[in-house]
């Protein structure tokens, strides 16, 4: 029976594709799509018993924790928001240095009183008794925007869900405050929001995860190779 190839899964498209094919390059170890551009297959030099396979940033957790991959890059935005509980079915092997963003929270800049979390929900409390209805929020980051706020004691807002565009959602009506990733907050500055002060929901980067769900009968081998080559330990666990 032939050796169960290690499977590592990467952005297929994009500058994140492009820092994350630098990134193995620099440490010796080549990845390219193998065939058409629009194909999602690859291949890996540097390492034997490596398999590249190619997928969105935001399928790479949903495959991680299937095990359907065994390592994967993806921002580590995705893996907290997507995977309950994802250290238990993920471990974090190298944050990479690239792909920086941060989920924040933002008002409206004519909010000239609202500027901390403590604000914003006394606002919540002050809005949800004037129009009898919670504040609305609008975000796809529902999990860790929902336990940031849990942390800081605001409880009167409702999350409204928002899959694109969401700095408009404001304009548009939809909602009063936002929860994005921002990397230089310029867009939020076009549509007249404002970043609450103090610490980000979450700092996101390019991480290489491992799944802790795979089959690592025949590929330890190759994945001792490949850390080596990126000069990063063993986990324990897999």
């Amino acid at each position: 029976m032939s050796a169960i190839p290690l499977k590592l899964g990467v952005p297929s498209k994009g500058r994140l594709m492009d820092k994350t094919f630098d990134w193995f390059g620099d440490h010796g170890v080549t990845l390219r799509r193998a065939g058409a551009a629009r194909e999602y297959a690859g291949a890996v030099e540097g390492v034997e018993g490596v398999e590249l396979v190619l997928l969105s940033a935001g399928e790479i957790p949903r495959e991680l924790a299937a095990g359907r991959i065994h390592l994967g890059v993806t921002g580590s935005d995705l893996v907290r928001e997507g995977l309950a509980d994802w250290t238990q079915q993920v471990t974090e092997l190298a944050l990479m240095g690239f792909g920086h963003a941060d989920l924040i929270i933002a008002v409206p800049s004519v909010w000239v009183d609202v500027e901390t979390l403590d604000d914003l929900d006394a606002v919540a409390a002050q809005f949800r008794a004037t129009h009898g209805h919670r504040l609305r929020i609008a975000t796809k980051y529902h999990r860790l925007v929902r336990d940031h706020l849990r942390r800081h004691g605001v409880a009167d807002y409702q999350l409204v869900d928002s899959q694109g565009a969401t700095e408009g959602t404001v304009k548009n009506l939809t909602a009063e405050a936002v929860a994005d990733i921002t990397s230089t907050g310029e867009t939020l500055r076009a549509n007249h929001l404002k970043i609450l002060q103090g610490a980000p929901v979450h700092q996101s980067q390019a991480t290489l995860f491992a799944a802790h769900a795979a089959d690592w009968t025949g590929a330890r081998g190759p994945l001792a190779a490949l850390l080596a080559r990126l000069e990063i330990g063993m986990p324990s666990g897999l």
